[in-house]
């Protein structure tokens, strides 16, 4: 493709990543039926960020609407990234967890209400630790309930990415989407080179990181299930066809073993690479 080709490709397309989470989360409901659900209005602000200085948000980072999708019933949770990177607090958390929980009981009931799940989000927001913590815990513990009756279907878009605790809320989705400019990691860059050193890990080289922890990389070392350009039109195509597919034969988080081996195989003496990490994943059993 040429330059100016991609450059048409651009201006014509409808970005994904560009819009908000609240527009993320409308631009993929049926036209007409998103309803906010603990909303900006309903003040829901967190009780631990003004003691600190920091300015909370009405709606603490994470937008809950509730409609339809292909003319059925669905729940979305966006994550705001633009707020406090993402992070997930007591009251942001506990709407994402009452969201999940909202549509496993509406399939007890006989509604079958699937859920999305839009990751934007660099883990627990370290002001409310322990609260966040157990935000997160619940966040799981309800995806994994839910998914018994409806597939959970998890977004990575960017430019946040998806790290910290609600990376393995993303693994536990029964589907994952990524676009190239996604990130997924269970420790942020930034962590990594605190922890390890620079010579390990240079939060700054870019081209590295994304080799690494970008959504192509995940995508082909079967940590997400579809790769796809940042087009809001082909995102929602896709999250149409994971829901059409129905549940997994065998989800992701049910792989362990598989994972489990893969570990231990892994040599741990020498700095891995891209090319090095995608043999590793796609080596040994198959899950």
């Amino acid at each position: 493709m040429s330059h100016q080709q991609d450059i048409a490709r651009l201006l014509q397309g409808h970005s994904f990543i560009e819009l908000s989470a609240r527009e993320r989360a409308h631009s993929l409901l049926d036209a007409g039926s998103s309803r906010e659900l603990a909303g900006p209005f309903d003040r829901q602000y967190s009780p631990w960020l003004g003691a600190q200085g920091i300015v909370a948000q009405a709606d603490d980072g994470v937008v809950i609407c509730k409609g339809l999708l292909d003319g059925q019933p669905a729940v979305i949770a966006a994550i705001e990234g633009g707020f406090q990177g993402g992070s997930l607090g007591e009251v942001g958390g506990a709407k994402l967890v009452s969201a999940l929980e909202l549509a496993a009981t509406d399939n007890r009931q006989g509604i079958p209400t699937r859920a999305v799940i839009l990751f934007e989000t660099g883990g627990v927001r370290l002001q409310e630790a322990n609260l966040g913590l157990a935000a997160i815990a619940e966040i799981h513990a309800a995806i994994v309930d839910l998914a018994r009756y409806q597939p959970v279907i998890g977004i990575i878009a960017g430019t946040v990415g998806c790290f910290g605790g609600m990376s393995i809320a993303a693994g536990l989705c029964s589907y994952l989407i990524v676009t190239r400019e996604a990130r997924l990691g269970l420790n942020g860059p930034q962590v990594i080179e605190q922890e390890a050193g620079v010579a390990e890990y240079d939060s700054r080289n870019r081209p590295f990181i994304w080799s690494l922890t970008g959504g192509e990389q995940r995508r082909v070392c079967g940590l997400a299930d579809a790769l796809l350009d940042d087009d809001s039109v082909l995102i929602r195509q896709q999250l149409l066809d994971f829901i059409a597919r129905g549940l997994p034969e065998q989800p992701r988080h049910r792989r362990s073993q598989h994972m489990l081996q893969r570990l231990l195989a892994m040599d741990s003496t020498s700095q891995a690479d891209a090319a090095s990490a995608r043999q590793f994943f796609q080596s040994g059993a198959k899950p």
